[in-house]
């Protein structure tokens, strides 16, 4: 009877990791990639508690009693040629600047890859026809088309996604496209149209998801990639209009004053690079986590 017992007994069984839980252990190998994410982290937790402990007075209000004050208690970064604080015009432009990033990132994505999937999937006159299409848009630069957009639109928030949108989703087309050539002969698409599933649905639930791990790579690289975009746009003078600050616009305003008051370009630009760097970092660890050959 003991005997019996024992050898009904239930045995260990041995269950896999979900593949969130795979990932982000690959994910933590990488040193870079887990201080870019900590460097992401608190920038982000900077810009987003920041407005409810500083007024948006202070980063758009002159005060010349203040003017090209150097760092201290009251004004840490110091202030500007026109008394403004700086911290305040940092965050404040870091809101606005990321938002403009990730929301123009967004929208490259998605018009990009179902460009990319329809391309790919159909082939044919259509995959010619889009293709034909991309290659006028890639044949100037991308910096270049984008100040012509905002040049000939108008710089504000809603142009500058529009122009950085037109500039990015090429990248998408022909990355999702090279994917969809592939796993449009796989076993399971041919499944999906043998029982019957329409073009659209087989793209949007057997394509699109199994491409999505190099797309979120992509996306990630390019948002940092449009920041120091946009960060040169206002640069030039094709950003948001003043006073609403941006990093870049504050390093054009620092030029005039880069000798007697170098904090107004350094932290901006410390902003800029500091953010550009732990997008790209984080950018590199998805991009080594997701990579179905590194399984160890």
């Amino acid at each position: 009877m003991e005997k019996n017992t024992a050898n009904n007994a239930p045995q260990g069984v041995y269950k896999r990791p979900s593949q969130a839980k795979e990932i982000w252990r690959r994910f933590k190998k990488s040193k870079g990639a887990v201080i870019g994410l900590i460097m992401l982290v608190a920038i982000a937790l900077v810009l987003i508690i920041g407005p409810f402990l500083i007024p948006y007075d202070l980063a758009t209000t002159n005060n010349y009693d203040f003017m090209l004050a150097k760092p201290s208690a009251e004004h840490i970064f110091g202030c500007d040629g026109f008394g403004r604080d700086i911290f305040a015009r940092v965050v404040y432009g870091g809101r606005t600047s990321i938002a403009i990033a990730v929301l123009a990132t967004i929208s490259s994505c998605v018009v990009g890859s179902m460009l990319g999937a329809v391309a790919g999937f159909f082939g044919g006159k259509v995959d010619a026809l889009i293709m034909r299409s991309l290659d006028i848009f890639m044949s100037v630069p991308d910096i270049l088309f984008t100040m012509a957009v905002v040049y000939a639109l108008g710089a504000n928030f809603v142009n500058l996604l529009v122009a950085l949108t037109l500039a990015y989703f090429t990248n998408y087309v022909r990355l999702v496209r090279s994917q969809v050539l592939t796993l449009s002969e796989s076993d399971y698409v041919e499944a999906a149209r043998a029982g019957g599933s329409g073009s659209m649905r087989i793209i949007m639930s057997h394509i699109i998801p199994n491409a999505v791990g190099v797309i979120i790579v992509n996306t990630t690289l390019n948002v940092a990639k449009i920041i120091l975009y946009e960060s040169t746009l206002s640069f030039l003078g094709l950003g948001m209009p003043p006073p609403a600050p941006e990093w870049g616009a504050m390093l054009a305003e620092a030029r005039e004053f880069l000798r007697n008051a170098p904090h107004m370009m350094i932290f901006p630009a410390s902003a800029i690079v500091l953010t550009a760097c732990s997008v790209n970092l984080v950018g590199d660890g998805l991009r080594d986590a997701l990579d179905p050959h590194l399984k160890s």
